[in-house]
């Protein structure tokens, strides 16, 4: 099977990424491992690269500067690459994020799935704002596209629903995979005590303004609590720095427990983690996530947000805790509790490593989407 990912974001080696870029980089290896063809291609930089990495065909162009018709030719050179692509080498799948099969010119010897990674409808509702107009057309026209769907949890799934048709085609559950190997169990002898780690985006959805203001409250019980903070700075509309903003906003004191290293790559995560006494992730909206299920599957105490997948990700108590990420209370009474289990963190981290491969085992994963793949093609 050869499958034609529609994507600008397939990671070079030691290049900083988002949870696409982890997914396609994952499941890429492991289609191939197992005998399939992978290309990605998608609209990135300023130059054309065709280039190999692990076996995957990475091919980007560069974006068009015309103005109005920039978005169309974008477009159409992905259209001419697919069909120039499957006349060399058959490619039974193309599968895009949400509004990427707007203006596809569709082959008709090929399949087209749309995994919901989280549209602009979905992270509009989830952030509540109003929904683009412009973006908004092109996810439904996407969404006619398609021969079928895959959402990475429950959530996105009927939350998609409520917005945008299925138009009666396929949809299946199929969570994101995480590999076991690199994200290993951790050494308890590694830990920093009272160390909390976050890793994601520095901007108000991920929850870490309401994570540092949650800080000082835990600090009246836990004074040697602080926070390590691993990810890029978001920027608002006009430029400003939302880490800026939060130093702006936030009492100096609370912000000296608090360390932000910047973006960091993918590889270098598990180190980070293996140092955290708690990893915490407040994330105000998600599909799914990949921080949280890889930090389990090092068998580390892990907070989620109860919202959205958090309940589908962590059992209370048993695998984790969950949180309400716009309260800045419940986070610390949280971060509390968990740190008054200490001498069951052990059990806790295995629980979590053991929900963690139920979920999100590579192969079993791989396997579910192969076959989905191959029941699309014979529909």
């Amino acid at each position: 099977m050869h499958v034609c990912f529609l994507s600008p974001e397939f990671p070079r080696k030691g290049a900083i990424h988002g949870g696409i870029g982890s997914f396609l980089l994952t499941f890429s290896k492991k289609l191939i491992e197992n005998g399939h063809q992978v290309t990605v291609v998608g609209i990135n930089g300023s130059r054309f690269v065709d280039e190999r990495i692990d076996g995957v065909r990475v091919v980007t162009f560069p974006a068009s500067k015309a103005k109005l018709i920039g978005w169309w030719r974008n477009f159409s050179v992905i259209s001419d690459f697919i069909d120039e692509a499957h006349a060399k080498n058959a490619i039974d799948i193309v599968e895009g994020s949400e509004l990427s099969l707007a203006f596809i010119k569709k082959n008709p010897a090929i399949k087209y799935i749309i995994r919901l990674h989280g549209g602009h409808h979905f992270f509009a509702e989830g952030e509540k704002r109003s929904v683009n107009k412009w973006k908004g057309f092109q996810e439904k026209k996407s969404f006619l596209k398609a021969d079928g769907f895959v959402a990475v949890s429950e959530y996105v799934k009927t939350h998609t629903a409520s917005f945008l048709s299925y138009h009666g085609k396929p949809i299946e559950v199929i969570n994101n995979p995480i590999s076991f190997d690199k994200f290993y169990p951790a050494d308890p002898k590694k830990t920093i005590p009272f160390r909390l780690v976050f890793a994601g985006t520095v901007c108000e959805k991920k929850g870490i303004r309401q994570l540092i203001l949650a800080i000082p409250l835990v600090a009246k019980e836990y004074p040697e609590i602080h926070l390590e903070v691993y990810g890029r700075d978001w920027l608002f509309p006009d430029g400003k720095s939302y880490k800026g903003f939060l130093k702006e906003t936030i009492d100096p004191e609370v912000l000296n427990r608090v360390h932000f290293h910047g973006p960091v790559s993918h590889d270098s995560l598990p180190k980070f983690y293996e140092q955290a006494e708690i990893c915490i992730f407040p994330s105000h909206v998600e599909t799914q996530g990949l921080v949280a299920p890889e930090a389990m599957a090092m068998e580390k105490p892990v907070i989620f947000s109860v919202l959205g997948p958090g309940t589908e990700t962590i059992d209370h108590g048993v695998n984790g805790w969950l949180c309400d990420p716009h309260n800045p209370e419940s986070i610390a009474s949280t971060i509390k509790e968990a740190l008054r289990w200490k001498e069951k963190f052990a059990q806790i981290g295995k629980a979590a490593r053991k929900k963690a491969l139920e979920k999100f085992d590579l192969d079993r994963m791989t396997e579910t989407n192969v076959a989905f793949y191959q029941m699309i093609l014979k529909a």
